[in-house]
């Protein structure tokens, strides 16, 4: 049956029905990591708070992140009420960032375990999942949502300079209104 040839052919190593070495897949290995849709990268990072390119709809389109314009407040020429108000922006935003990451990192975990235990089934594990899909997009919306208010805090002439010192050209800041 397919579905028999798929289980089988999941075993990287293995000899098929006709004596053939199956060539590993792209999962090969990684059986061993503690939580198996997360690399330990990926759950640091997480853990840590870290954009992963979550907010690039943002950065892209001219709403800048308040880390780099920390990084730029030189050339920005930012006043001391930008500054102190960008540095506050940022500690907040890793302080929910980093809470929701530990949390969806645990929740991935979980979900895990109950396979790796036989704990699971359907109803389960679709409550498991919509918890995770909600954690997931609570994270995304942490992200974007710093980079709205962090676009409120600057001028139109700074997200411009911003683009630019960034390597994104000109963009649609000049034309954008916030």
């Amino acid at each position: 049956s397919g579905a028999a040839w798929a289980q089988h052919a999941g075993h990287a190593g293995h000899a098929d029905h006709m004596g053939h070495q199956a060539a590993p897949t792209p999962y090969a290995g990684q059986q061993a990591r503690s939580i198996k849709a997360l690399s330990p990268q990926e759950a640091q990072d997480l853990i840590d708070g870290k954009g992963m390119g979550l907010a690039k709809a943002a950065q892209l389109n001219s709403y800048p992140g308040p880390m780099h314009v920390l990084e730029l407040a030189q050339p920005l020429k930012l006043s001391d009420a930008q500054r102190d108000s960008t540095t506050r922006l940022m500690q907040t935003h890793k302080d929910e960032a980093r809470a929701l990451g530990r949390q969806l990192v645990e929740a991935e975990r979980e979900l895990d375990q109950a396979f790796a235990t036989r704990q699971i089934d359907a109803a389960s594990l679709t409550a498991r999942l919509q918890r995770i899909g909600a954690l997931q997009a609570a994270v995304r919306d942490a992200h974007l949502q710093t980079h709205l208010k962090q676009t409120a805090l600057l001028t139109p002439a700074q997200i411009t300079q911003y683009n630019q010192l960034r390597g994104y050209g000109s963009g649609a800041a000049s034309t954008h209104k916030h």
